[in-house]
């Protein structure tokens, strides 16, 4: 069989290319529909942090994106084949429409072969706490930030290209089984392994028409999905987890506030995790802090401080739900967390020493921190490193293969001193 297409037949190379992709997409839908099912399931409320769950999620994805890359690289190789080859011409070329509707399919599988896997990669590349892709040349994609905002919009648009992707496939199955069990032709036995006997056909004369077809569905897909708000976008402070001025949370008193000579006016409360090997960060939308603080001559006592964090606010990335699931953060069971601490002035920088009430747990910690007074004016900056097995945090995760032990937490605000 010769390597080469002719006017009536197809080459061993395009042969090849066209089943593998069929192999590698067959393969791919089912794996990524698993998939996403046991997601849903570890984000919903009512997940008890099964880590068998979790470690099948992470395998059936870490596949699907494997071969989404294989697919992604053998559609642009079989491309870049076919506009170099000889396309076998139409077996029935007095057939306008229905011409016109298989060159429309075929565009249309071609811009899916590629678009789909690039936007699930870009997603991928995008977000934080992924399953990560098996191949040896890192998780990131040049000119792609992490970014929930762009994690958010080419998650949407993935999914909106897997449908487009499934569609024309239905199509160009459908339209190949006609040709073989109905019209009885050599359309299928055309691309099917070996030599067949085919008939001589005139090569085919291309058309613009198909393509500007194609666009015009590409077009129709991505402006409904948009209207229909299935770009899933964030506005950009909320996918950084910045609150300017922090938000008063209803826990915070007016006796709370009347202690507090020094009113929070900016500031980020953001923690970091390590989820299969890379690190997760997110920040808290809403917090407050009622701060008594006095500059000593000396070192020692210097004021107190009373954090209140509202835990349903955190925003960390594509495993926000799930962090707020039962073997987590709780958060329906435990909304809020606390922090309340005597502050110190050191030789050397300051601390905040006190516990940190999380999910029913009290814990002690201390806070290093550096203090630049400006007049009435004050810039803190610190950080501290938890563990969250102390807190009963991922209980069903009792080592660090899925998600480590440490939980940095950086504290960065600007404040300024009651009249």
């Amino acid at each position: 069989m010769p390597r080469q297409n002719t006017t009536h037949s197809y080459g061993s190379v395009a042969k090849t290319f066209h089943w593998l992709t069929a192999l590698l997409i067959l393969s791919a839908f089912p794996l990524g529909y698993i998939a996403n099912d046991l997601a849903q399931q570890i984000q919903g409320p009512d997940f008890n942090g099964d880590a068998a769950v979790i470690e099948r999620a992470t395998l059936l994805f870490s596949v699907h994106k494997t071969l989404g890359v294989a697919v992604f690289f053998t559609a642009v190789l079989r491309i870049l084949w076919a506009l170099s080859q000889p396309k076998p011409g139409l077996l029935h070329p007095d057939r306008k429409a229905e011409a016109l509707a298989a060159e429309t399919v075929h565009w249309l599988l071609y811009g899916s072969l590629v678009a789909v896997p690039l936007s699930g990669w870009i997603h991928h590349a995008a977000t934080t706490g992924f399953a990560p892709i098996w191949w040896p040349f890192g998780q990131d994609l040049p000119f792609v930030p992490k970014s929930d905002v762009v994690a958010g919009v080419f998650g949407g648009l993935h999914w909106l290209l897997v449908w487009t992707l499934a569609a024309a496939l239905a199509l160009h199955i459908a339209g190949a089984l006609k040709h073989h069990v109905i019209d009885r032709d050599a359309t299928l036995r055309r691309m099917l392994p070996g030599q067949h006997r085919l008939p001589s056909v005139p090569p085919q004369r291309h058309s613009m028409l198909p393509l500007l077809v194609a666009a015009l569905v590409w077009l129709g897909v991505l402006g409904g999905g948009a209207t229909l708000g299935m770009l899933d976008r964030h506005a950009p402070e909320q996918a950084q987890g910045i609150a300017t001025p922090v938000t008063a949370l209803e826990t915070a008193t007016a006796e709370d506030a009347a202690a507090s000579n020094w009113q929070v006016q900016s500031g980020t409360l953001a923690i970091s995790v390590t989820q299969m090997g890379s690190a997760v960060t997110g920040s808290f939308a809403e917090w407050s802090a009622q701060i008594q603080f006095e500059e000593p001559a000396t070192p020692g006592p210097a004021g107190e401080v009373e954090v209140t964090i509202a835990i349903p606010s955190l925003e960390l990335g594509s495993v926000t739900q799930q962090a707020m699931g039962a073997d987590y953060f709780d958060s329906a069971s435990y909304p809020t967390a606390r922090f309340a601490a005597q502050i110190f002035k050191l030789e050397t920088g300051y601390e905040a020493r006190g516990t940190l009430t999380l999910k029913g747990q009290e814990v002690p910690v201390t806070l290093p921190f550096t203090l630049d007074l400006d007049g009435d004016t004050a810039r803190m900056q610190g950080g501290l490193t938890l563990n969250r097995m102390d807190f009963g945090i991922g209980q069903s995760l009792p080592d660090e293969s899925s998600l480590g032990f440490a939980v940095e937490v950086s504290v960065d605000l600007e404040a300024t001193r009651k009249p």
